[in-house]
């Protein structure tokens, strides 16, 4: 299936299918690439990995926050949500688990993700670039290609996502970037048609009580950069 697909399989179809063959199919078909690896070749280190000599589970709950004023439904399953935008390349590989469940991989699992432009807006209306949906394959992964998101307001920058495991249920959080990495990004161009916070993360919040966990652990990659994070579920 063509990353850009966004007309043979919804999300809400994908939904329907939950718990069926079709339903692994589909993941498996709509996913990313699957086996993911990290800088170097190396596996992510956000990937969960059983502590020694512990039976406690490797990974942590994903810290919710709301979806904020800007969440659309518009169901357009694609791995690539640039649409010809303009920024600094950003691929996100997310891993979704069920912590509760000794964080078991969660195939089928839905994933929306959404954020702003260098210019810190948000597409409305017709627009939908920088928006998409991708499906979690059998390890529970799943792959974005964007763009390093701009700042607005008093928050710091974000990519906003929602989990949907099945049709009743859904998870929302964000992630944040390093603010080492924000501050070199945005001296470029586009980001650089209007000047930065000097502090763009610490003056939010919300960062400040859900950093430590929800920022990514970021790494060059070509032109742009990349990060893996795993997301746990209850």
């Amino acid at each position: 299936m063509a990353e850009n697909d966004t007309n043979r399989t919804s999300r809400r179809a994908v939904l329907r299918a939950a718990g069926t063959a079709g339903a692994a199919a589909l993941a498996a078909a709509c996913a990313g690439p699957a086996g993911t690896r990290g800088a170097a070749g190396q596996p992510s280190a956000s990937t969960p990995r059983p502590p020694a000599g512990s039976g406690s589970p490797s990974c942590v709950l994903a810290v919710e926050a709301g979806a904020g004023p800007y969440y659309l439904d518009l169901d357009r399953v694609r791995s690539d949500i640039t649409e010809g935008m303009g920024g600094v390349p950003f691929r996100l590989d997310l891993t979704v688990v069920r912590a509760s469940a000794g964080c078991r991989p969660l195939a089928a699992a839905t994933v929306d993700v959404w954020h702003a432009d260098p210019a810190g807006a948000y597409s409305t209306g017709k627009s939908t670039f920088l928006r998409g949906t991708q499906v979690t394959d059998d390890a529970g992964r799943c792959v974005f290609r964007t763009i390093v998101p701009g700042w607005y307001a008093g928050l710091a920058p974000h990519i906003h996502f929602k989990v949907h495991p099945d049709s009743r249920t859904e998870t929302t959080s964000q992630l944040f970037f390093p603010e080492d990495l924000l501050l070199k990004v945005y001296v470029r161009q586009p980001y650089a048609r209007r000047p930065a916070p000097k502090r763009p993360n610490q003056r939010d919040s919300r960062y400040r009580a859900a950093g430590a966990t929800m920022t990514l652990a970021v790494s060059p990659d070509g032109d742009g950069f990349r990060a893996a994070y795993t997301v746990g579920i209850a």
